[in-house]
């Protein structure tokens, strides 16, 4: 038996093969898990749709996470399809492509409330809607970066809504306790996404985060996919309002060798 055969989830935020969610998406269907996805308008259906196909999806919705009636009938459809849930995927981040360069400082009030509704927000209320359908030891996963613990350049306003995710994350963690539903974020590395080439230098970080990380290379989306799977099954009974980092150890390191002989040369 498979470890994820019977479980059944959805997943927030698919948007191509080279993206995160869609590492996590093939680890729990390759597990055998039964996976609804979720897209954000007729552009994004066109990348979705294919992959969710791909993996027998009997549930393919656009929802737009910061619309509540969108959410709820996503969550109505999945009761419908499937009675009860065992896993949701928070995989939805979003800033406006000025706020991820030059200074902080600068963030406008509409990019600051933008930022934190799609991914942040978000996961409160999925959390929020989820809950009734879940089955007891359900598991909820979001996607965080070390940008929301550290300063990372550029990263700017999304640092701050992902510091955000994860404070919630923990607060979710600690409500949901009692209907046995775990709430857990993967705080992964740098990896080369449509949703990363957004920020400023990003081929400065990941040159970086090769220099910083103990293990001397970039994380693969099979490291992270398989670290969802253990959060996203009955592996990970235990574990709750935890960030888990898969970055090759960048988190853990202030300063590399490699960074100090440059510094004193």
């Amino acid at each position: 038996m498979k470890l994820m055969e019977g479980k059944r989830g959805v997943i927030f935020g698919v948007s191509n093969t080279h993206g995160i969610a869609y590492g996590i998406a093939k680890q729990l269907f390759e597990a055998g898990a039964e996976i609804a996805f979720t897209y954000a308008g007729e552009v994004m259906e066109k990348r979705v749709r294919p992959i969710a196909e791909s993996m027998n999806a009997k549930v393919i919705m656009s929802c737009d996470v910061t619309k509540e009636d969108e959410v709820k009938a996503v969550f109505a459809q999945l009761e419908k399809t499937y009675g009860k849930i065992d896993f949701v995927v928070h995989a939805v981040a979003f800033a406006n492509r000025e706020d991820l360069t030059g200074d902080f400082i600068n963030t406008s009030k509409e990019g600051w409330d933008l930022a934190m509704g799609v991914s942040a927000y978000s996961l409160v209320s999925l959390a929020r809607n989820a809950q009734p359908i879940m089955n007891e030891q359900g598991s909820i996963l979001a996607l965080t970066y070390l940008g929301g613990e550290k300063v990372v350049a550029n990263y700017n306003i999304m640092g701050v809504a992902k510091a955000a995710l994860e404070s919630s994350a923990r607060y979710l963690a600690d409500n949901l306790g009692k209907y046995g539903i775990r709430v857990n974020c993967i705080s992964a590395g740098a990896v080369k996404t449509l949703a990363a080439s957004g920020i400023d230098g990003f081929g400065k970080m990941l040159k970086a985060a090769v220099a910083k990380a103990p293990l001397k290379r970039n994380v693969a989306l099979e490291d992270v996919g398989k670290t969802g799977l253990y959060l996203l099954s009955d592996l990970s009974s235990g574990v709750t309002g935890e960030i888990i980092h898969v970055d090759c150890g960048c988190h853990c390191v202030y300063a590399s060798k490699e960074e100090m002989d440059l510094i004193t040369r």
